[in-house]
């Protein structure tokens, strides 16, 4: 990336990270609007504009949390934008009407283009990893949650009521398997290269 200086605007990251209120609540006062405005201009109306905010706000929740997701940008440009995409992507797929699509707003600002595609790899990740994790057996979803929210394999251990080895084992096999079929995926390769 060209501009890698953090924009001021990664306030509203941060708030969405640490779940704060007061920052939420501005999003939805400042940005939130033009985006429902924009999808009812376009073939929608005022619940579907609601899903993909809500939609939007978790990628961007998610990205944030794990510390992927440094503004470079304005927060407008950029929310705008990947809520536009979503919004096109979903009219894309139920295409059978024609859709008319009344586009003002137009961003050719190069370090938000980055920024979106960057979000959208993040989310193309996501998606293969939670497909790929809801392949694993039902033992293996529970040791790998438990891994990553609890701070040590031995409280992973103690909370199946196994042995620290077998937990340790157990782990090490069921992210390996997670791994190997993710990177056999067929996704795998154009997620690679980002």
């Amino acid at each position: 990336m060209i501009n890698s200086v953090i924009h001021i605007d990664q306030v509203y990251i941060e708030g969405l990270a640490s779940n704060n209120s007061a920052v939420i609540q501005s999003i939805y006062k400042k940005f939130v609007p033009k985006i429902v405005s924009y999808i009812k201009n376009n073939s929608g109306d005022e619940d579907q504009a609601k899903d993909v905010i809500q939609e939007i706000l978790i990628l961007l929740f998610n990205q944030a949390k794990a510390n992927k997701l440094q503004l470079t940008c304005p927060f407008d440009a950029y929310f705008f934008l990947l809520c536009k995409r979503k919004w096109l992507n979903e009219l894309k797929k139920t295409s059978n009407q024609g859709v008319t699509i009344t586009d003002d707003f137009v961003s050719n600002y190069k370090p938000t283009e980055e920024m979106v595609a960057q979000t959208e790899v993040f989310e193309e990740k996501q998606e293969l990893f939670d497909l790929m994790f809801k392949k694993l057996g039902d033992k293996c979803q529970e040791v790998l949650k438990l891994s990553f929210t609890l701070k040590s394999m031995e409280e992973v251990a103690e909370k199946l009521q196994v042995t620290y080895g077998y937990a340790r084992k157990k782990k090490s096999l069921c992210a390996g398997q997670l791994t190997q079929w993710i990177q056999e995926h067929s996704r795998f390769q154009s997620l690679k290269i980002n």
